[in-house]
């Protein structure tokens, strides 16, 4: 693991260049490479795998070459890791779950031979970043919050991920171009920090 390296995954299944979680990625990748940190940037829109349908497939190691085996290799080699996405229907979009479940696949995250509860992706640390219709308040203290708390506790720190911060960024779509330029600055900032 390079201390020095961070994995940053743009989540969104939309290609769209304007995504507002698009360029809030963007914005962390390029501060942490202003702050000399090494990135590999993945982009979920342009990642084609196929769904898990059965413990077979789970247990079988990523074909090597295939995008899944490069962005296990990438977490592999990270110290940090950085998901950014939209929130649909409480949590993740369907296809981020999906890749998250490619990428622990084949003993990647989990020691067959071991206990279920052996982390083997101990010592890094992430950031989850979300963007959200509704007010993240609302989301945060109304609903609480079920879609990151699974994301974090069940699949991030069950593997190892710890400390795991976040970022709710909420009523996106009334936030201008003032709101815009404060949180990619914001973001820019995180990413010349993390790790730091």
């Amino acid at each position: 693991m390079d201390k020095n390296a961070i994995t940053v995954l743009i989540g969104h299944p939309d290609p769209d260049p304007d995504r507002l979680v698009r360029k809030l990625a963007q914005a962390y990748a390029s501060g942490a490479r202003a702050a000399g940190r090494q990135v590999q940037l993945f982009d979920l829109a342009r990642m084609d795998f196929p769904m898990l349908r059965g413990r077979e497939d789970f247990e079988s190691e990523a074909p090597a070459g295939s995008i899944v085996a490069q962005f296990q290799a990438a977490i592999g080699d990270s110290a940090h890791l950085a998901i950014f996405h939209p929130l649909w229907l409480g949590g993740m979009p369907a296809l981020l779950k999906a890749l998250l479940e490619q990428t622990c696949r084949g003993g990647f995250a989990f020691d067959p031979g071991r206990s279920p509860f052996a982390r083997k992706l101990k010592g890094r640390s992430a950031r989850i970043i979300v963007t959200m219709g509704m007010p993240a308040l609302l989301y945060r203290y109304w609903y609480g919050m079920p879609g990151i708390r699974m994301l974090e506790r069940n699949i991030l720190g069950f593997i190892g991920f710890t400390p795991i911060r976040r970022s709710l960024i909420g009523s996106v779509d009334t936030l201008g171009e003032a709101g815009h330029a404060r949180w990619l600055s914001r973001m820019s900032a995180f990413g010349s920090r993390d790790l730091s």
